[in-house]
């Protein structure tokens, strides 16, 4: 009789332990998944920061790396003079307002269109200018204010379509003034 209670005890005590483990393990699980969506949702807010930031060396969807073009290999044209460009209105008080800067292009000497293109750019710099000034005509100075990389992006988007070719591969902004 003695050994039965014993026994019996052992047995609850088992079945008591069993229970608080499948306990732990519900618990551990529920834990587990309310942490990683949590931590999901933390890794988007930080990579939409750095994006924001331009931390990233690509862009969100964009799956080739762009190539990277050394110094040396690197042709620099300045556009002549400050570009005074008038911007789309947003102002309360109806004044039309500017932008002012200097740009000069980079150009990669080894590209095939470079020959084509790099001893005459001067030829073209009337077509440059005013492929600039449309594009960034169409900006707030709010915008052109926040975005200056996006809007680089854009000049050298429409720049690279006036040629048809990439060989200029950065627009660089300086100096840049409102007015």
């Amino acid at each position: 009789m003695q050994r039965m209670g014993v026994d019996m005890k052992k047995n609850l005590l088992t079945v008591l332990i069993l229970a608080l483990l499948l306990v732990n393990i519900i618990l551990t699980a529920v834990l587990m998944f309310s942490i990683s969506g949590t931590n999901k949702q933390t890794a988007k807010l930080v990579a939409n920061i750095a994006t924001v930031l331009n931390l990233e060396m690509n862009e969100p969807g964009e799956s080739e790396v762009k190539e990277e073009i050394s110094l040396k290999d690197t042709a620099t044209f300045a556009i002549t003079g400050s570009m005074t460009i008038p911007l789309t209105g947003d102002s309360a008080d109806n004044k039309t307002r500017y932008i002012m800067f200097d740009v000069a292009l980079s150009m990669n000497k080894k590209h095939a269109d470079y020959k084509n293109y790099g001893a005459t750019i001067l030829d073209w710099e009337t077509q440059i200018k005013d492929v600039i000034t449309s594009v960034v005509s169409r900006h707030t100075e709010n915008e052109c204010r926040n975005n200056l990389e996006g809007l680089k992006e854009e000049i050298l988007d429409a720049i690279q379509e006036l040629f048809g070719s990439d060989f200029i591969y950065k627009v660089g902004i300086s100096e840049v003034m409102f007015g």
